[in-house]
């Protein structure tokens, strides 16, 4: 398959090129720095801001799906470009008729599925408190992506680890038996594996190690 991925030179993002390659997929990454990518058979970096919505559209076009593991960093000032870059991904993907998305998303994201669960209350409360511009931007982006008319699948990470990959991955809504860590390894595993898995269409599940 031909992919085009976004949040490509984050630690998930470059396990996620790396499994894809692997796997033999053609991969075309959209990054601010390049040079952060790997130099690989297979793997087309693409130069670019989040705001320039015709570089993001040529990014994808002719791809089979769009991966977008972007989410909020540490910098305050990278908080805003997400928005904008989600609402460019969706229009790119339009325009040139690339139905099938992949996103990454928070518990901060609710699903109609969802259950009651204290612990991801407890940390869906704290991100709201301390980091409100990007839970404002992780929530706005879910609408974008649930609204886009595509054939989307907003994958929760709950806390990111470094930890090894694991024989499964528990995948549920809130309110399902399961821990509240992930590591990149998995997270990657699973983001790849909803390129070519229909079973998610529509939906938001939160997955973790256990």
């Amino acid at each position: 398959m031909r992919m085009t991925v976004f949040g490509g030179t984050g630690p998930t993002g470059l396990l996620l090129i790396n499994q894809a390659l692997a796997e033999g997929h053609e991969v075309v990454a959209y990054a601010r720095t390049p040079a952060k990518l790997p130099i690989r058979q297979g793997l087309t970096a693409v130069q670019g801001e989040l705001d320039n919505a015709e570089a993001i559209a040529e990014a994808v076009r002719g791809s089979d799906v769009v991966l977008s593991l972007l989410g909020p960093g540490t910098k305050k000032a990278d908080v805003p470009p997400l928005i904008t870059g989600c609402r460019n991904i969706v229009s790119g993907m339009r325009k040139h008729g690339v139905e099938r998305l992949v996103a990454m998303g928070t518990p901060s994201i609710t699903d109609p599925a969802d259950g009651t669960d204290m612990r991801i209350g407890l940390m869906v409360a704290g991100i709201r408190t301390l980091q409100p511009a990007a839970y404002d931007a992780i929530v706005t982006n879910g609408q974008i992506v649930r609204e886009s008319g595509l054939k989307w699948t907003i994958v929760r990470f709950p806390f990111l680890t470094n930890g090894p990959r694991t024989a499964s991955i528990n995948v549920r809504n809130v309110g399902g038996k399961g821990g509240l860590r992930l590591s990149r390894t998995n997270a990657a595993a699973y983001f790849l594996q909803q390129a070519t898995d229909p079973s998610q269409v529509g939906r938001a599940p939160i997955i973790s190690d256990k």
